[in-house]
Parts: C-alpha cells; sequence; structure tokens
C-alpha cells in the first residue's frame, strides 16, 4: 500500500485511476500540524488503512520536529493512549 505524502495538505492512497482511496489531511500553522480529517473508502475498510495513514503522519511529524493537534475524532481518539504524547500539542 503507497501512502504519498502531498506536502502541506495530507498523505494519501489512491487507487490505479488516481482515484483517492483514503486520507488523512492536515493544515500546518508553524511548528504545529492540525490533523482534520481521516477518511477510508469502503474499499479499504477494516483493513487498518486509518492507522497506516496516522503511523506515516506521526512518523513525518516527528522526523521534522513538528508538534501535532489532534482534531479529527479518530486521530483524537488514538491520541488518548498516550502513545503520542511527545508531539501532541
Amino acid at each position: 500500500m503507497n501512502i504519498v505524502h502531498n506536502e502541506g495538505n495530507g498523505f494519501y492512497i489512491y487507487d490505479e485511476n488516481k482515484e483517492i482511496l483514503a486520507r488523512l489531511e492536515y493544515k500546518r500553522n508553524g511548528n504545529v500540524l492540525d490533523f482534520e480529517h481521516t477518511v477510508v473508502s469502503d474499499k479499504l475498510k477494516g483493513q487498518g488503512v486509518a492507522a497506516k495513514l496516522l503511523d506515516e503522519a506521526v512518523d513525518y511529524a516527528r522526523k521534522n520536529n513538528l508538534k501535532v493537534h489532534p482534531v479529527c475524532s479518530y486521530v483524537v481518539k488514538k491520541f488518548e493512549t498516550g502513545n503520542y504524547d511527545d508531539i501532541k500539542v
């Protein structure tokens, strides 16, 4: 599964026709990324795709010394685990 980072917009998974199958969108405010939306198409539901997108986005934030403000309900819930306290705003 190939995740594409569209700098300044989010992380995406496309099908062979370049249609978006899944996405985690963010807005950047200085050194903070607001994770605003996570959407997975029915074609990929139940495959852990949202978690893979989040892992990729979090990895990007950590490597670039950025903080994350969880806005989308999926990300908010994941951040409650405490696994992301090092980057959480």
